[in-house]
């Protein structure tokens, strides 16, 4: 590093890194908290949306939010081979930014071009990002782990902000104001990511023992074959939209999934055998492959706040506070999750450290077991608030409040640990890759999140949200059963 100045007692790159972050994810999920109730508010509201059915903005919703970490796999190859992080960092916030400014602009055409917009640059920003903060560390350990949980609150003062002035913009006034509020957000962030990029010495920077005429070579094929893909889908997307393919946004949300599935399982099967890596990286980069799935099914129920949760605030919740002094927006409600990791997030670094001192820090795989009881908990009490509630008999925000709680106690415990595990497991040469690996699990939690919203045409939301909390705790008591298993493929990794 260039200076010996500190951030919160780390490297001073951190702050860059970490406000960098904060824009992004207040352009973000201020976008995500509008997203399903622009979808589908109807479009002869005096703040007209999209009018479409719940189960068709669940399919968008899980698509686009799904394809925003997919792209990540194929951003963090660009950065690990082609670019190095800073520059696909940059070139990706301009994307975003980009993304939505367009959907600012009222028409059906400009919001989904944004939403395109804003897959392909969250797929070059958001796995380069992380992979930069664990080049801050390579010690490793307990402080690296700090590290990301004081980053990931810089992710979380983002999403705290997002929402609140997005939804008062966007839900209250005019939802193309809270899509334009987040490309401000966006810009910003840009500005101080160029203005703090002096901190951080050689961090980011293009490692490879390629000539320039070989990556440029690299660049050229890729960028054949990736644009190749994008005419296809246009194609495929022409095919259905005009009928000529009999296929609803459903079947092809599900049909995703799969595919996603069997890439990701044949991308693993050719590393280990294919690779050229030791029998020990092999082992660390199987257990990537059991956190990659864990963290799906935790993100499957995790997401339901931007939708079913959502569209529960709007429909079934009180939103007039202290006898009508208040009102509030639904959207403003997707802010709690955000203040609860702001409050708690501190508190978790410190107990990580204070247990791994006396010998008792519980696993990585342990951690991911605890998260997704976390989450189980939040949803057997949003299954009661819901059981009790109808359009006549709105409940208290207080149900959704605990929920956020729950689910907030177990994203610290599997989300932020679990960014710090892939730079530490990866193998050198594939850190970019193995970080796509885990956005693409966050992919399909999001994914299979629109989906199970879309249920709500045809079931009760008490009856999706029970259902989602006993998959969830049945796979975290699983994954804690097995956890000392799975420790020991880490060869001493912590």
């Amino acid at each position: 590093m260039t200076t010996s100045r500190t951030f919160f007692g780390h490297p001073i790159g951190l702050s860059t890194l970490f406000f960098t972050e904060m824009w992004e994810r207040f352009s973000y999920y201020g976008m995500r908290a509008l997203l399903t109730l622009f979808m589908t508010t109807a479009t002869i509201e005096s703040n007209p949306g999209l009018g479409y059915d719940v189960a068709t903005a669940g399919a968008i919703y899980g698509l686009y939010t799904s394809l925003v970490y997919i792209l990540a796999l194929p951003g963090g190859w660009i950065a690990d081979n082609l670019w190095g992080q800073r520059k696909a960092i940059w070139v990706g916030g301009w994307i975003i930014a980009a993304g939505h400014f367009t959907m600012a602009v009222p028409s059906n055409i400009t919001f989904f071009l944004g939403l395109v917009f804003i897959i392909f640059g969250t797929g070059l920003l958001k796995p380069n990002v992380s992979t930069i903060v664990g080049e801050l560390y390579p010690e490793g350990g307990a402080r690296r782990d700090a590290g990301f949980s004081i980053y990931y609150m810089g992710i979380n003062l983002g999403a705290f902000f997002g929402p609140l002035i997005t939804g008062y913009l966007g839900e209250g006034i005019n939802w193309h104001y809270g899509f334009g509020a987040a490309g401000v957000g966006m810009i910003l962030g840009l500005i101080q990511y160029r203005a703090g990029m002096k901190h951080m010495g050689n961090i980011g920077l293009l490692k490879t023992g390629d000539t320039p005429e070989q990556v440029a070579a690299k660049s050229r094929t890729f960028f054949s074959v990736f644009f190749a893909a994008v005419a296809t889908v246009m194609v495929f997307s022409y095919m259905v939209s005009a009928g000529i393919l009999s296929l609803t946004l459903t079947q092809i949300a599900t049909y995703l999934g799969y595919s996603v599935l069997l890439l990701v399982a044949g991308y693993f099967i050719y590393v280990w055998t294919a690779g050229g890596h030791t029998v020990e990286e092999n082992k660390r980069m199987g257990v990537i492959f059991w956190l990659f799935l864990l963290i799906a099914v935790f993100w499957s129920g995790f997401e339901q706040a931007g939708t079913s949760l959502n569209l529960f605030a709007r429909d079934l919740t009180n939103l007039s506070l202290f006898n009508g002094a208040l009102e509030i927006q639904a959207s403003q409600l997707q802010s709690i999750n955000a203040l609860f990791i702001i409050i708690l997030a501190p508190v978790f670094g410190m107990v990580w450290v204070w247990l791994e001192g006396r010998q008792k820090n519980p696993s990585l795989p342990m951690k991911a077991g605890l998260g997704l009881l976390g989450l189980a908990v939040g949803f057997f009490v949003i299954a009661w608030g819901a059981a009790n509630s109808s359009p006549d008999n709105l409940v208290s925000p207080a149900w959704l409040v605990v929920t956020y709680f729950f689910h907030t106690v177990g994203e610290l415990c599997i989300s932020p640990i679990g960014l710090s595990a892939i730079t530490k497991l990866s193998p050198e040469r594939r850190v970019g890759q193995m970080m796509g690996i885990w956005f693409v699990g966050a992919a399909l939690g999001n994914l299979f999140a629109g989906l199970m919203a879309g249920q709500l045409a045809t079931m009760a939301s008490a009856e999706l949200f029970r259902t989602v909390a006993m998959i969830s705790a049945g796979v975290g008591i699983f994954a804690i059963i097995v956890s000392p298993q799975v420790k020991r493929l880490m060869g001493g990794v912590k």
